[in-house]
């Protein structure tokens, strides 16, 4: 009888540690649970917060222009007009660091027939920047900035009757690399204000024989830079940039860009403006009105009435309807 009284109290002895051991168990598992649950949580919170300092905003579009006749009596050619651009921005903001970029970028071409050249170049521009800020006082920005400019392909001026038609300007003739350090004054993700009374700016002429076009006339054949293919230049420099995006489907983006050199030239001011207005409806379509207007000290153009090539404003307008994207 002993015995069956200790083999009963040995196995509910045994019972009670297994439950307890098992309890412990379940615990054990719920705490893991939870502890899973809430690294995902802030993961994702984490990933959350990184996506939010971002803001991407731009215009990509496509436009298209045909005519097409047959028997015309009024006189005319086919031709064709396409145009291809994308001006995108990526904005980074946190705490006090603020990153932005821009790619600015198109190329046009038409095609005439029976015109002596009927592929034509309308179009072409390149244009790549970006700016690193720290925020010393409330929207005031210590910033660093780089950008670039150049062209996809060769230029020519098709009123001329050369045959073949010589290029008045190339990838990398000209090109333009400027390095700052300045001030930033922005407005939200409107609008910026930078000024840097410490710039560089290089002007690079990979074919020798556009450098005194582009380089100026210190660069032709026995004057003192002849076989330079680059002119380095050391000035103050002025950047506005705006992005206008308050009305939905409607974006306005331009930038102006002035430069002075710290030598005999200062006070003689580089100047490249771009404007990009543009609606987007039925969801796909878009309407758009793009300028550009340079002025280039060393740049010189002879135009109809010049005797000698001299420096002149530079204007562009393009009107495009097509397909596009404004996000």
């Amino acid at each position: 009888m002993k015995k069956i009284y200790s083999f009963l109290i040995i196995s509910l002895a045994t019972l009670s540690l297994y439950a307890q051991d098992s309890s412990d168990a379940r615990e054990v598992g719920l705490n893991n649970d939870k502890i899973r649950k809430a690294t995902i949580e802030n993961v994702e919170s984490e990933q959350g917060d990184s996506v939010k300092n971002w803001k991407i905003t731009g215009i990509l579009s496509f436009n298209v222009g045909a005519t097409g006749l047959v028997n015309w009596a009024a006189g005319g050619n086919n031709s064709i007009n396409m145009l291809a651009g994308a001006n995108v921005s990526f904005l980074y903001k946190k705490n006090h660091v603020a990153w932005d970029s821009n790619i600015d970028t198109e190329f046009g071409e038409s095609f005439v027939e029976n015109n002596k050249h009927p592929w034509q170049k309308t179009n072409d521009k390149l244009n790549i920047s970006t700016k690193f800020g720290w925020e010393f006082a409330k929207t005031w920005y210590l910033t660093a900035l780089g950008s670039f400019k150049t062209q996809y392909a060769n230029g020519y001026d098709y009123s001329k009757e050369d045959d073949p038609l010589l290029p008045i300007s190339k990838i990398m003739s000209p090109s333009y690399t400027d390095l700052s350090v300045g001030i930033d004054w922005k407005y939200k993700n409107l609008l910026s204000l930078y000024l840097s009374p410490v710039a560089g700016r290089i002007t690079s002429c990979t074919d020798s024989a556009l450098r005194v076009s582009y380089l100026g006339d210190e660069y032709a054949p026995g004057e003192q830079y002849f076989g330079k293919n680059y002119k380095a230049e050391f000035g103050a420099s002025f950047r506005a940039t705006l992005m206008y995006d308050e009305i939905q489907n409607f974006k306005i983006l331009s930038t102006l860009t002035l430069f002075t050199p710290y030598s005999k030239k200062f006070g003689n001011i580089d100047v490249d403006w771009d404007l990009s207005v543009s609606y987007q409806f039925l969801k796909v379509l878009n309407v758009s009105v793009g300028t550009q207007l340079k002025y280039y000290d060393a740049v010189k153009i002879k135009g109809p009435k010049d005797e000698v090539a001299t420096q002149h404003v530079q204007f562009k307008a393009v009107l495009g309807l097509g397909v596009g994207y404004s996000f």
